[in-house]
């Protein structure tokens, strides 16, 4: 399935891209899936989307959630946690 990959602020820092576009095996059935097999690649990717990271995910503009079911065409966007004051 093809996907659309977007990284932000201190992700996008720590990886190194913003974007780029991939073709997951048929295995990634979810944002989970699809964190693991990125992480997958070694570091910095292992590190960054650790599982014991706090990561935020959208999918097509949506927050979601891990478990959330992905869809052939999707933007999958991760964003670090977000603070304010």
């Amino acid at each position: 399935m093809k996907l659309e990959l977007r990284f932000f602020a201190s992700l996008r820092e720590a990886l190194g891209v913003s974007q780029e576009s991939i073709v997951a095996p048929e295995s990634v059935k979810t944002i989970a899936d699809l964190r693991v097999l990125l992480a997958q690649r070694g570091n910095p990717w292992s590190e960054v989307l650790a599982d014991g990271k706090v990561l935020r995910c959208a999918l097509n503009h949506q927050m979601v959630e891990a478990n959330t079911a992905l869809q052939a065409g999707a933007e999958v966007a991760f964003f670090p946690p977000v603070t304010g004051g």
